[in-house]
């Protein structure tokens, strides 16, 4: 079946979003907020603060709350490069063994390559590189790459002569899959613009205080045009003047019979709600995920890892248990691999699939998951079946994933995603009252509850308000008040006419 992509560019006050889509349905998701700066690829000029050989690592000052962590395997080499798979065609790499001479106080460029994440500070290296359109500069280096995805050998020999034409000494570069068939005037002029972004990188370096940004690497136009469009795209919808125009202008540069597909959306209905987006991107943030076969799946996130249970739920299969639970299994791989597109989930990954006893179904349900994991971006590790039945692997992490970027900590529950049952709670109003009736002599007190939690007490009323009213000696009334969460409460003195729930 032929395969549609289309992007989708929606720009409000609070956020832009570019969705891709394939076949109207939501495969890729890329969220920009205004208020939330984002690192990855930034680079700053910054200042060492601890070298620890036992950690292997150092930390460095780059003018954010938490010190960066630069581990010794970044301070030389090419591992750091990320999002791009390449072969070498030409290498005559330089080493400084930069690790024996870094000490504290040293001034270091350094570019992020992971977001900061739950209190831990941003990930860093100093090999630098900066991403054009169609090529990748790595400056202190000397060496061509192409792209792995560039399969024909002779269009590879035709790119590395194009580059060997114009590349200076010191300079690394990297083909991208999309300088395929273009020509050597238009990758030379991503060439030229980066260089020119280097040298005011490295003179940002020299004349600036440390612990400082010196290059901001993010644009929501230049990721649209640089990292998410393709040859395999067909469309691109945008419904902001601007980034229309930026996004415009870049791909002209890069392609100029693809600005036929960037098209302008002016419609009064929003463009997300337009193309089932909107309603795509909510069932993404629930961590229950239903298949067409009536299985489901739920995804748990946790601060170590994140955990996706299969379960059969309404499934109903007229073979036998073990067929039954491979078509669930095999259904659920590819779906899991969108939810971790999707979601942009990254770090470790445990998959709990239905039990299989036949090995040879387990290694089916792995090369499925693996078939679809081609198409992700992000550099993924997967092990086969453990010997309790658990397929482990790892996703790239850069940035937040989505369940972090849309949504913040419930003040109520504390992240728990519940919250403390009825009976906790009046155990907590009682332990308030014996508190206050050790230091106290009013008598009178009137307790304020959500309308839940005053529901479940007048239906054992006789039990709950009797026990607390004859066991202390207090008159108690009880109110509503739905400013109040299900496990708040507050108090009133009728003796002193004011509310007296922070007393004790």
């Amino acid at each position: 079946m032929k395969i549609n992509r289309e992007i989708y560019i929606n720009s409000t006050i609070g956020s832009s979003r570019a969705a891709i889509l394939e076949n109207k349905v939501l495969t890729d998701l890329y969220i920009d907020f205004p208020d939330h700066k984002k690192m990855v690829g930034n680079i700053y000029k910054g200042k060492v603060q601890n070298v620890l050989p036992g950690m292997q690592a150092a930390f460095v000052d780059i003018g954010y709350s938490i010190n960066a962590f630069l581990p010794f395997t970044e301070i030389s080499g090419i591992n750091s490069l990320n999002n791009v798979s390449f072969e070498i065609e030409d290498q005559k790499k330089t080493n400084t063994d930069k690790q024996t001479n870094l000490e504290i106080g040293d001034d270091v460029m350094v570019q992020v390559i992971k977001e900061p994440f739950l209190g831990k500070g941003p990930r860093v290296t100093m090999d630098i590189s900066l991403a054009g359109n169609l090529i990748v500069l790595v400056p202190n280096q000397n060496y061509i790459g192409i792209s792995k995805k560039i399969n024909d050998k002779y269009e590879r020999k035709r790119l590395k002569n194009v580059i060997s034409n114009f590349k200076e000494k010191n300079y690394g570069i990297i083909v991208r899959t999309i300088s395929s068939l273009k020509d050597e005037k238009i990758i030379k002029n991503d060439y030229n613009e980066l260089i020119d972004e280097w040298k005011n990188i490295n003179s940002q370096f020299k004349s600036n205080d440390s612990c400082r940004e010196i290059y901001n690497d993010y644009n929501f136009s230049k990721i649209i045009s640089r990292d998410l469009f393709s040859e395999k795209i067909n469309k691109i919808f945008i419904d902001n003047k601007s980034i229309y125009k930026k996004v415009y202008k870049s791909i002209k540069g890069i392609n100029p019979k693809k600005v036929k597909d960037i098209e302008y959306y002016s419609k009064k209905i929003p463009i997300f709600d337009n193309n089932n987006i909107e309603n795509q991107i909510s069932k993404s943030l629930k961590n229950k995920v239903w298949l067409k076969s009536g299985a489901y799946l739920i995804i748990d996130h946790t601060e170590a890892m994140v955990v996706i249970d299969v379960n059969s739920g309404r499934f109903v299969g007229k073979k036998s248990h073990e067929e039954n639970s491979l078509a669930i299994n095999l259904e659920s791989a590819k779906e899991i691999v969108k939810q971790l597109r999707i979601r942009d989930i990254g770090g470790l990954v445990v998959i709990d699939f239905i039990d299989l006893a036949n090995i040879k179904n387990r290694k089916k349900v792995y090369d499925e998951i693996k078939k679809h994991l081609i198409k992700d971006r992000a550099k993924v590790s997967i092990s086969e079946f453990s010997e309790y039945g658990l397929l482990q692997m790892t996703r790239q992490r850069i940035g937040l994933s989505l369940l972090y970027s849309l949504t913040h900590e419930c003040k109520q529950c504390k992240g728990l995603g519940r919250v403390e049952s009825y009976d906790f709670s009046m155990t907590k109003i009682e332990n308030w009252i014996k508190r206050f009736k050790s230091k106290h002599n009013d008598k009178r007190l009137i307790v304020f509850v959500d309308e839940g939690m005053h529901n479940y007490i007048n239906n054992n009323k006789n039990k709950i308000i009797n026990t607390l009213i004859f066991k202390n000696w207090i008159w108690i009334e009880l109110k509503i008040d739905n400013s109040l969460n299900s496990n708040e409460f507050r108090v009133y003195s009728k003796k002193r006419k004011k509310d007296v729930t922070n007393e004790v």
